[in-house]
């Protein structure tokens, strides 16, 4: 006979775990440890389910590593024991939670599906159960005994993706995140619809967590009139060690002199540069114009088709891990979990 599923659910803070006071109107914390009074729906899901907060839920806007330490060591400590994990979460950084957690846990077998809402769940017209409930769906869906879902995926209004090709586009719509160059993992309608041949294939090993990120990093977005200063500013930021280069189009950014002499100081200097483009989708390749070949001569890694959310996150994994530069360039710009195309 086979075990009903046990969900359990990380709460940190965000939109979804708000509630309208009945007396003053004012939006207060949701209480989950009442979460099927609450949310009486609950009920009728196939799924054993526990609740816990980060010790201080947070706004978003608040997120940070020491937070995604928190999650990912809940995650852990619980990992045996559970068939699966929602984290509830502010939308505000989701992306880059969603992109966080895919490196810092390496061989996960498991779901982790990372969820939120637009507008509280007290709210009448609000987005918070349905995209509650189906993430706990989600995390439970089983085929052959075994997670359908066995990665880091973000659900929002619908649509399952993969957390670390996912990026915020829309402040107010229900439908505020895309996967620009990634298909959704799944979709829900009358049924819940997989994409079985997109989903991640995960190897049968252990989990290995990740908790120490180097965040001595920096973003660059290059735009027209850009000032030496700026740059030079940037560059010089005491104990730099990575930066991510916002380029136009498919990686081309000025090829004025003084430019390119402070980027190759900077990598002298032991700084690894990434370059992702500006634009929603499609991706960086490195001497398709002239205006990206000297990036590429110069020693520029390429981002390839990441999100400034992956790419952001996968320099603060790949920095605590201590890489020569050949090993570093050849882990960026290959697809580790599923952040990549290759």
């Amino acid at each position: 006979m086979q075990q009903i599923p046990k969900i359990l659910i990380i709460y940190t803070g965000g939109t979804i775990g708000m509630i309208k006071d009945p007396n003053s109107g004012a939006l207060r914390a949701f209480n989950f440890d009442n979460l099927l009074v609450n949310i009486p729906e609950i009920n009728l899901l196939d799924c054993q389910l526990e609740t816990v907060a980060i010790e201080n839920p947070i706004d978003s806007s608040d997120m940070n590593p020491t937070y995604w330490s928190e999650i990912v060591s809940i995650i852990a400590s619980n990992y045996k024991t559970n068939d699966g994990f929602v984290v509830l979460h502010g939308s505000d950084t989701m992306s880059y939670t969603a992109s966080a957690l895919s490196f810092m846990l390496e061989n996960l077998r498991k779901p982790v599906i990372i969820t939120g809402s637009q507008l509280p769940i007290g709210d009448l017209r609000t987005d918070a159960k349905e995209n509650l409930i189906t993430a706990i769906q989600i995390a439970s869906a089983q085929k052959n005994g075994k997670p359908i879902v066995r990665e880091v995926g973000l659900y929002f209004e619908y649509k399952l993706y993969r957390g670390n090709r996912t990026t915020k586009l829309n402040a107010e719509h229900f439908e505020a995140f895309d996967s620009p160059n990634y298909p959704p993992l799944a979709e829900s309608g009358v049924h819940l619809k997989y994409d079985f041949e997109h989903l991640l294939k995960s190897e049968e090993s252990e989990l290995v967590v990740h908790k120490g990120l180097n965040t001595n990093i920096a973003i660059l977005k290059i735009f027209p009139g850009i000032k030496a200063e700026v740059v030079e500013a940037i560059i010089s930021i005491p104990k730099l060690k990575g930066m991510v280069l916002e380029t136009y189009g498919a990686g081309n950014a000025t090829t004025e002199g003084w430019f390119i002499e402070l980027l190759k100081r900077a990598i002298k200097n032991g700084v690894h540069i990434v370059n992702v483009t500006q634009c929603s989708g499609g991706s960086v390749i490195l001497g398709q114009y002239a205006t990206s070949t000297t990036l590429k001569q110069i020693g520029i890694i390429s981002g390839h088709d990441m999100t400034i959310e992956a790419a952001l996150t996968k320099l603060m994994y790949l920095l605590s891990l201590d890489l020569p530069s050949d090993e570093f360039r050849k882990n960026f710009e290959t697809s580790l979990r599923g952040e990549v195309t290759n």
